[in-house]
């Protein structure tokens, strides 16, 4: 499990729990209470406690649970002295069907790979009432968006059981929020709460330039109990509709033992964001699908833990910026991607590169230092723009070209939305 800024932690971990039960004890030789009349349950149910438990037994045996088993390849050299040459990693969360097809979606952090690229080697997943797990294979991956669907050809079509899909964009603040999943790997649990805030904006994913940082985007906060192994799981309103996909909890405790725990605010991704990217994902034909791409290559790169990255225009020195004739803030243009919205906008990209101590910059092309009035500097500032644009949608860039700043217009087409690999 990772931190990710502030304390916001990925709902990701399988841990082995022992658990005391405690049986209620009476002193040898003391009065036993008083009997009192049985209270009539049913009569005695809240209006909310009846809608919780209709919900809940409605909708849970849409839920899902998701086992995944990564080989972690060892050090080679380490064969010489006896360790094991493999190890297997793994992974628990959870999902929810979409449609009678089986679709299952989750989060991208539930079924990825030891290194956080690509899918687990084995994906299982198990239904309600189901002592057997069986395999489940990817459809479309969505790192950017911490998004994944996924598939289990051999489950029996009378154990799929979709849950209906709510609008996010209607919540209020104080609505009932009821989520579902494998809390600490206890599946098919549900904890219920209260819609916290419907705009939050938190770092979600991961970036398409290697960061580990996300990308900013909007969530649904919740009091909801959620933890480690909710990951991926439906977030419900009080008529059994998925308002959003449980992804991430805030825990301070989290950032100390490395195990993040509920402490009262969690996060979900909008079912909208999820429900606009579905076509892509059941197209994807196992392949990622990432957030509209402009065509730009960043220009400025440094070394940063043995990797290269590309930064903003923020982490050069002043003197430095003023001596190329550089803003102080911006993501410079390295390339351009022939036929892509960026090109059919005429931005220009860079035609030389200056190495510096732990980088290099590409200089002579234009420098995007705003994206609809949103200031960028790293390239996640213009994906956290784009993320939830759609085909036909516009965009409105600022440029500085030569020390001069511009307007630029574009518009995302087909092109911008095409699928990772292909």
């Amino acid at each position: 499990m990772k931190g990710r800024g502030l304390g916001i932690m990925l709902v990701l971990v399988g841990l082995g729990l022992g658990a005391t039960l405690l049986r209620d004890q009476v002193p040898t030789g003391s009065a036993q209470p008083a009997a009192q009349a049985p209270l009539n349950e049913s009569g005695a149910r809240l209006q909310n406690e009846q809608n919780t438990i209709d919900v809940v037994g409605r909708f849970e045996p849409g839920l899902v649970f998701i086992s995944t088993e990564d080989v972690v390849a060892q050090d080679p050299f380490a064969m010489m002295f006896g360790a094991a040459p493999d190890q297997v990693r793994q992974g628990l969360g959870s999902g929810f069907f979409v449609n009678k097809t089986g679709d299952i979606l989750t989060n991208y952090h539930v079924v990825a790979g030891e290194d956080g690229q690509g899918a687990a080697d084995r994906i299982t997943v198990r239904v309600m009432n189901q002592e057997e797990s069986v395999p489940a294979e990817v459809i479309g991956l969505a790192p950017q968006y911490d998004l994944a669907l996924i598939r289990a050809p051999g489950l029996a079509k009378t154990l799929i059981r979709p849950i209906p899909l709510g609008n996010s964009d209607t919540l209020k603040v104080g609505q009932k929020a009821i989520a579902m999943g494998a809390p600490f790997g206890l599946d098919f649990s549900v904890t219920e709460g209260i819609v916290s805030s419907t705009a939050r904006q938190i770092p979600i994913g991961f970036s398409a330039t290697g960061g580990e940082g996300g990308i900013t985007q909007k969530a649904i906060q919740t009091d909801a109990a959620i933890n480690p192994g909710n990951s991926g799981g439906p977030l419900l309103d009080s008529s059994g509709r998925v308002i959003g996909i449980n992804t991430q909890i805030y825990s301070p405790s989290g950032q100390a033992t490395g195990v993040g725990q509920s402490a009262g605010v969690g996060f979900a991704i909008p079912i909208n964001t999820a429900r606009s990217l579905l076509p892509r994902l059941q197209a994807a034909q196992g392949q990622v699908v990432g957030a509209p791409d402009l065509g730009v290559t960043p220009g400025l790169l440094v070394q940063s833990q043995g990797r290269v990255l590309p930064v903003g225009l923020s982490v050069l020195s002043t003197r430095g910026k003023r001596e190329l004739d550089l803003p102080d803030r911006g993501l410079v243009v390295g390339a351009v991607r022939p036929g892509s919205p960026a090109a059919r906008a005429a931005l220009r990209a860079g035609t030389r590169e200056e190495a510096f101590r732990g980088g290099v910059i590409v200089l002579g092309g234009d420098v995007i230092t705003a994206a609809d009035r949103q200031p960028v500097d790293a390239f996640e500032d213009l994906q956290s723009v784009l993320i939830d644009k759609k085909e036909g949608d516009p965009v409105t860039l600022t440029v500085v070209r030569a020390g001069q700043t511009r307007t630029v217009q574009l518009t995302l087409d087909a092109s911008a939305f095409r699928v990772q690999g292909r």
